[in-house]
Parts: structure tokens; C-alpha cells; sequence
């Protein structure tokens, strides 16, 4: 009986505040795919994150005087150089590449703008040892380690983390974009679950005050306010998360396909969008529970 009256009394409620309500799903529903947005991107940042330092790789440039003198890498110092990069922690393969085959390589570069690819002079570039890492966390150790043995013929250094890192900027400034859309919509939702929870309870405070008269307690007469902002709430979950589906659907899988196909970015697959779908749940039932009940012990006095 009690069960039938509460579920009754929310029903009555979301019906008598139809615009309302229709309000904060929908703005329920915005900031939690806001929020989903930003956790979608965390995964793709961190699955791609995963793929680049799986490929990731750094060059350790001979001066000329070696690039020209050992053009196989067969003496010291490149030769000492190349074995002691292949024994280091962490480090999967090391390729030499010689003076002639970076000068090659240069060309293909600039194919496209002969005018710079004919001002390459082949006794200028230099020769290199390309090492990449089995063991992603021992990079920044490897490149100290060897970035600056003079005595070992290196000149420079190529680090393509420089590379990962600006990517993965563009990424985090999108999550974190994200993130600050959906606070906003959070607050805009906060304030209109507290506003539909004064008006319903202003419009039955008659049959609330009756309710009281006759031995109902304070939390039974509150709970169908309570209730009912969070069933809009899981409303507005639901939709995020089939908004979610189909941005996936229409922006995600088209917009990216070609950084796809070229293993760029890692795919967000319907997967991910499930991982998530718990935590919009439980975000938009914690939103309008916590708001609901501390307006109701703020402002509801009966």
C-alpha cells in the first residue's frame, strides 16, 4: 500500500511539472554526455597513448666525421656506440643507418618540393643508430644515458616523444573541455532539480501537512520528491547514453576513420561506450539524490 501511494505521488509529480521536468532530463542528459565525452577521450588518450609508445622510437645522429669515415658502423666509436645501446635495459632493436640511406631518405621526404630536396648536400647528412625501446618506461633512462657521449660520436639526438606529446595535448585539451562544459551544465541541473523540488512540494504541502497530522513521518512524505528527480535523472542517463552511441556512430567513426586506418588514434568502439554508460548512471542518480535531499532538509520544513 505504502509502495503503490509513493510510486502513485511520483508519477502525479513528474506529470504536474512536465516542463520542468522535461528541463532537467534534458539538461541531465547534456551534462552527462558532456561528462562521457571526457571519458571517451581519456580512453582513446590512452589506448593511442599505448600504440605511439609501442612505435615510439629515438635516433642518435653520428657526427660527419664518422658518418664518412665508418660507413658500416663496423669500428669505434659507432661500432662500440651500437653495442653498448644494444645491451641497455629496455631496448628492443637498434638499426644503423648509413650516410648514404639518410641522404636517400631525405629526398623522399622533400619529394613533393624538389627545389629544398636538390639543396641537400649528401656529405652533410649524417648517419644515425635508430633504436626503439620493448620497454616503453626505460625511454627518458636510454636517452640520458647516451644523449650526450661525444666520445662515442653522437651528435644529436631525435626524441619523437616531443611528437606524442603534442598530440596528446590536442587530446587533453578536449577532455579537459569536456569537463568544464559538463560542470557547467551540473550546476544548471542542480538548480533546476531545486526549483522543481520547492514548486512539487509547494503544490502539495496541503496533502503533506495532512500526511504529518496523521502520524506519517518526514522522510516518507519527502520521498516521492526525492524519487522523482532521480527518475529524471536516469531519464537524462539513458539519453546520454545513446547520445553517446550515436556520436560515436556519426562523429567518432567518420570524422576520425582516416586517423583510424592509419592506427593514429585508437578506435572508440561501443565497448568503451558501455565501460562508461555505469558511471553516467550512477553520476546522474548521485547528482538528483544528493541535490534533492539537501533541498528538502534546506527548504522543505514539513
Amino acid at each position: 500500500m505504502r509502495a503503490n501511494f509513493i510510486f502513485s505521488e511520483v508519477l502525479n509529480g513528474l506529470r504536474r511539472n512536465v516542463t520542468m521536468t522535461i528541463a532537467m532530463i534534458l539538461t541531465t542528459a547534456i551534462t552527462l554526455a558532456m561528462f562521457g565525452g571526457g571519458l571517451l577521450v581519456i580512453q582513446m588518450a590512452d589506448k593511442s597513448q599505448k600504440i605511439f609508445l609501442d612505435r615510439v622510437e629515438m635516433q642518435f645522429f653520428m657526427n660527419l666525421d664518422v658518418s664518412k669515415s665508418d660507413p658500416d658502423c663496423t669500428k669505434a666509436p659507432c661500432a662500440t656506440l651500437r653495442t653498448e645501446l644494444e645491451n641497455a635495459q629496455g631496448v628492443a632493436t637498434v638499426t644503423y643507418i648509413s650516410q648514404k640511406e639518410s641522404y636517400e631518405a631525405s629526398k623522399e621526404v622533400f619529394a613533393d618540393s624538389p627545389e629544398i630536396a636538390e639543396m641537400i648536400d649528401p656529405s652533410s647528412t649524417q648517419a644515425a643508430l635508430r633504436v626503439r625501446m620493448k620497454d616503453p618506461d626505460r625511454f627518458g633512462a636510454v636517452l640520458d644515458e647516451f644523449a650526450d657521449r661525444k666520445d662515442l660520436g653522437v651528435d644529436s639526438v631525435l626524441d619523437q616523444r616531443d611528437l606524442v606529446k603534442r598530440i596528446f595535448s590536442v587530446l587533453d585539451g578536449a577532455r579537459n573541455g569536456a569537463f568544464a562544459v559538463a560542470v557547467v551544465l551540473a550546476v544548471a541541473a542542480m538548480l533546476l532539480i531545486v526549483n522543481m523540488i520547492q514548486i512539487a512540494a509547494f503544490t502539495r504541502r496541503t496533502e503533506v501537512s495532512i500526511m504529518r497530522l496523521v502520524g506519517a513521518t518526514r522522510w516518507y512524505t519527502q520521498l516521492p520528491f526525492l524519487l522523482e528527480a532521480m527518475v529524471a535523472a536516469l531519464v537524462g542517463a539513458f539519453l546520454a547514453i545513446g547520445g553517446l552511441f550515436g556520436a560515436k556512430a556519426l562523429f567518432f567513426d567518420r570524422a576520425l576513420e582516416d586517423l583510424y586506418g592509419i592506427n593514429i588514434l585508437a578506435r572508440i568502439t561501443n565497448s568503451d561506450v558501455l565501460v562508461v554508460a555505469p558511471w553516467l548512471i550512477l553520476g546522474g542518480i548521485m547528482l538528483a539524490g544528493i541535490t534533492s535531499y539537501v533541498t528538502l532538509r534546506v527548504y522543505v520544513r514539513e
